[in-house]
């Protein structure tokens, strides 16, 4: 059974809602454009854009004029490759700490194999 929730945990238990409720959009969002079409790349508009990296709109258009943002411009349009957007995405994976360790250890034995020649 669930457990009851008191008024004051109330609005943590909807933020967390929400916050769930977003990965999940991105999540079946990405895999819309990854399995809505024929070819691998789609061109998306800014508002689709904005809905897959789960961001607002005037947000999209900062990071464009800022040039974080790959993207394509005919006339007053932006235009956007998904593929890119994935790209620009996975670019940001940071490192957890167990991968960071893995290569200090890695290059350190490196360097003593080096120093011993």
């Amino acid at each position: 059974m669930e457990k009851q929730l008191s008024f004051e945990q109330l609005p943590t238990a909807v933020f967390q809602l929400s916050e769930q409720l977003k990965k999940i959009e991105n999540l079946i969002l990405i895999g819309n454009a990854q399995h809505s079409s024929d070819s691998p790349d789609q061109l998306l508009t800014a508002t689709e854009a904005a809905a897959m990296l789960v961001l607002t709109l005037p947000t999209v258009y900062s990071k464009v004029s800022k040039g974080e943002l790959p993207h394509m411009k005919r006339s007053k349009r932006l235009y956007f490759s998904s593929l890119e957007l994935m790209a620009y995405l996975k670019a940001g994976k940071r490192k957890t700490y167990a991968e960071t360790a893995l290569e200090a250890d890695q290059y350190l034995a490196n360097k003593g194999r080096r120093s011993a020649k």
